[in-house]
């Protein structure tokens, strides 16, 4: 075994390379650095095929392919005759459009925001009122390549979709079935975007010429182009290995023999141990005891699925996984992409961002909506604060080293308060400039100083969960915070400069219509009252490894009928045995994400809640009016 490649198969994210390669590439250099045998003399390689794709696609000879087949139908809808219309123009802009969004051209902003450069097709019709110039020529650039996006979607393939390619076929598909017809039928007759996917396959596999293939499947969008990567790789007799955050939650009772006649290993949870494991098994085959390399590894014998784990071997220690590695990832051909309002939706889609972990899992771990029985969750692994601060910084000072890049998103489920602190600490003691955001949880630990020091170290953001913004549904799903608490805690990051996002739910089980209102309202206030200044309504879902989904009963809740099947599990079906009187939570949602979209505009934090779901339940009537004091939030900050 001389040569590894791993590969972020399409479509994850354009703006930012995603980063699970990279970090099992710093894994594996570490070993290598530490004249690790098994890794001594091999060389790894890592290849975005999502960007790959996108930067093929999306340039003149991308569209004059699009252009091919979309004009074959004799039958048009608006968005297919305009680009047809108007193709030179778009074809002469494309690729100083990409260029722009990936930050190379920044002049192109006063042409762009003249309005006359870019075709104007049908989303420019949602262009309302303009921001800084960069800005909003970012916005115009985004309109401009999802216009095409629409177009390929509509004339080329219905499946396409920027981190959603091909979602339905794989997203808790009990049958493999969908996905393999799907793949078959591409393999008769490929259209352009399976095409591309092969070509851009093919000439990673020429330039690299690995000895093993290494796919990461971070979610369900990336599956269809994940196995179709798989099967060409194992057209050329190469063995092919496959995991991440998709197979972790959704094959863990995977079944179905067919999925290995596209890989030949499927692997759960942290990768750095099950990699090694697979590595040592491919370099001894002729041995007997090559089984016990293993480690949470799927494999096919004799035409079944077979579940290999050596009791005796352990995950990497998180402070032994060493930094992660960029190298070979072409981080200045990323382009960002503004196509949302949301302040925090734009950090994730906007800019090139290095990846770290404070700690490995939650320190919490106990709301019971959440996947708290898999290990990423469960398996909580972290320094000494004091250790780990300094532990970090050097990680950090080696990527900005390594990338040009100062800004940092640490993609813990929780980062602790009492690491953040020590992290804060050295990165002051050592005048380290960067930028840096992430996950938390709203603990009353962050108090007004701890967000100040935060912020003079540079963060500039934190999301969190409010969830369902009532004290007696947070009990319910065991979120171990109070709305007050929450309130007091966003208040103090706000105050700090430091931007909070608010992850936020509705629809959990025994939910009323006048529970429903009250968090409303009460979200209300904390924008109002400038605590928050991004949120997201998610609707509640029960997933077969959270507490709820394996003791729906103990909730209050019946799950639906099982279905059969072989391959993917995730999402179940639920029925809610308290009815829910009034509360139909999919009308309320439209309601619900109004009301975001105009707060986070600064719009309407005055009104009654009840207007926002007008459209839908016409008449005051129709929804019970808020029971929460208008001074809630003042009494909540100054208690």
């Amino acid at each position: 075994m001389k040569r590894l490649l791993l590969i972020i198969p399409p479509l994850t994210q354009l703006n930012t390379a995603y980063p699970s390669t990279a970090f099992l590439a710093g894994f594996l250099r570490k070993l290598k650095r530490g004249d690790h045998p098994l890794v001594s003399d091999l060389e790894v390689s890592q290849a975005d095929l999502s960007l790959e794709l996108a930067l093929r696609l999306f340039s003149r000879e991308g569209l004059e392919r699009v252009k091919e087949v979309v004009n074959r139908p004799s039958r048009k809808s608006p968005s297919m005759g305009f680009f047809l219309e108007n193709f030179s123009s778009y074809q002469d802009c494309i690729e100083s459009a990409i260029a722009f969004l990936q930050g190379q051209d920044p002049t192109l902003a006063f042409r762009i925001v003249g309005r006359r450069y870019f075709p104007e097709g049908p989303r420019f019709a949602q262009v309302d009122q303009e921001h800084d110039q960069q800005d909003h020529a970012k916005f115009l650039a985004s309109l401009f390549i999802d216009d095409i996006v629409d177009v390929i979607r509509e004339g080329v393939d219905a499946r396409f979709g920027f981190s959603r390619y091909g979602e339905k076929l794989a997203a808790s598909q009990a049958s493999f079935e969908p996905l393999i017809g799907a793949l078959t039928r591409g393999a008769d007759a490929p259209n352009l975007i399976e095409q591309m996917m092969t070509e851009v396959t093919r000439e990673a596999l020429d330039q690299f010429t690995p000895d093993c293939v290494g796919i990461s499947v971070p979610f369900p969008g990336n599956v269809y182009g994940a196995f179709w990567i798989a099967r060409e790789a194992k057209s050329r007799s190469l063995p092919v290995v496959m995991g991440g955050g998709y197979v972790n939650t959704e094959l863990r009772s995977l079944t179905d023999p067919r999925v290995f006649d596209f890989v030949d290993f499927v692997t759960l949870d942290d990768g750095e141990r099950p990699l090694l494991g697979v590595l040592e098994y491919l370099n001894q085959p002729e041995s007997s005891s090559r089984d016990s390399c293993l480690l949470r590894t799927f494999v096919r014998e004799e035409g079944r699925v077979v579940f290999k784990s050596n009791s005796a071997l352990h995950d990497i220690p998180h402070q032994d996984c060493g930094t992660p590695r960029y190298e070979g990832l072409p981080l200045k051909r990323y382009f960002s992409m503004c196509e949302t309002q949301n302040p925090m939706h734009r950090l994730w889609s906007d800019g090139r961002w290095n990846k770290l972990m404070v700690a490995h899992g939650c320190y919490w771990k106990k709301c019971n909506f959440c996947d708290v029985t898999l290990p990423y969750i469960s398996r909580y692994d972290a320094q000494v604060p004091a250790k780990n601060g300094d532990h970090l910084v050097d990680q950090m000072v080696q990527l900005i080293a390594e990338t040009g890049q100062s800004g940092f998103h640490f993609v813990d489920e929780a980062a602790p308060p009492v690491h953040l602190k020590a992290l804060a600490e050295r990165l002051i003691a050592r005048r380290v400039q960067v930028s840096w955001w992430g996950n938390i949880r709203f603990e009353k630990t962050f108090t007004p100083a701890l967000t100040e020091l935060l912020a003079r170290s540079g963060c500039i953001a934190v999301t969190g969960g409010l969830e369902v913004a009532s004290d007696r549904l947070l009990k319910v799903i065991n979120k171990g915070v109070s709305v007050d608490q929450v309130a007091r805690v966003t208040h103090a990051f706000s105050a700090s400069g430091i931007m909070v996002h608010a992850y936020l739910m509705y629809g959990v089980p025994g939910e009323t219509m006048a529970e429903t209102v009250d968090a409303l309202e009460r979200v209300r206030q904390l924008f109002a009252a400038g605590c928050i200044q991004s949120a997201f309504w998610h609707r509640f879902s029960v997933t077969a490894h959270s507490p709820i989904g394996q003791n729906a009963k103990a909730f209050g809740i019946s799950l639906g009928d099982p279905t059969p099947g072989l391959f993917a599990q995730n999402d179940l079906a639920f029925v809610d045995l308290k009815g829910l009187t009034g509360a139909e939570h999919d009308r309320l949602g439209m309601g619900l994400n109004r009301a975001l979209y105009n707060f986070m505009q600064g719009a309407g934090l005055n009104e009654d809640v009840r207007m926002w779901f007008e459209p839908e339940y016409p008449g005051s009537r129709s929804v019970p009016k808020a029971k929460v004091p208008k001074s809630w939030i003042k009494n909540a900050l100054s208690s």
